[in-house]
């Protein structure tokens, strides 16, 4: 797996990253069994840079992650995005 700096202070992450939402959320049924297969063959082919908010789901998907990164947070870079507002809140 090839692999990327990001920024300035040395942080370094597989090309390819795992975008979960949709191990939670926005599209067809959720199966954690398979979610937690992907996640771990992700892992086995070198990707380390996991993406997850806390509106999939809410808190589902993070706590999915969670779970499947239990003894393996040492390998692994975790991106979240979160404090998201549905455009008709913003005034």
């Amino acid at each position: 797996m090839q692999r990327r700096q990001l920024g300035r202070q040395g942080l370094v992450v597989s090309a390819l990253g795992l975008g979960c939402m949709g191990m939670s959320e926005f599209y067809a049924g959720r199966d954690d069994a398979e979610s937690m297969a992907t996640l771990e063959r992700a892992l086995e082919l070198g990707v380390d840079f996991f993406d997850t908010s806390d509106m999939y789901g809410p808190y589902t998907n993070e706590e999915l992650l969670s779970r499947f990164l239990r003894g393996k947070r040492d390998r692994t870079v975790i991106a979240t995005k979160f404090a998201g507002t549905s455009p008709s809140r913003r005034r």
